[in-house]
């Protein structure tokens, strides 16, 4: 599943400026990986973990703005069509597409 965000935030005063930052700073901290300028998406493993996630958007949202969010399968998310062919070092990572092997302990000690 991804939960993609999508969000305008007002920005005109340093409190705005300020709301925003701590969004956004929120929003990594939950292990969001931004797509576009205020679009974000993550990596959940199902609908349960998903909707999780959905309520803490809700309880961390600013007040003043617009904030939508949207969830699909992986198979949809992987249908996206990116016409430039550009994507983050991060997006790439996080497609099942790709799978990121990393060594452990051996028993051969």
């Amino acid at each position: 599943m991804r939960l993609i965000l999508m969000f305008d935030l007002p920005v005109e005063t340093k409190q705005q400026q300020k709301v925003y930052r701590e969004f956004i700073k929120f929003l990594k901290n939950e292990g969001f990986i931004r797509i576009q300028y205020s679009i974000y998406s993550k990596l959940c493993i199902n609908k349960d973990s998903a909707k999780t996630v959905s309520k803490h958007i809700s309880m961390h949202s600013p007040t003043e703005g617009d904030i939508r969010y949207l969830i699909i399968s992986e198979n949809q998310y992987q249908n996206i069509v990116n016409v430039n062919k550009k994507h983050t070092l991060q997006e790439a990572i996080t497609t099942t597409k790709r799978t990121l092997i990393v060594g452990g302990f051996s028993d051969d000690n």
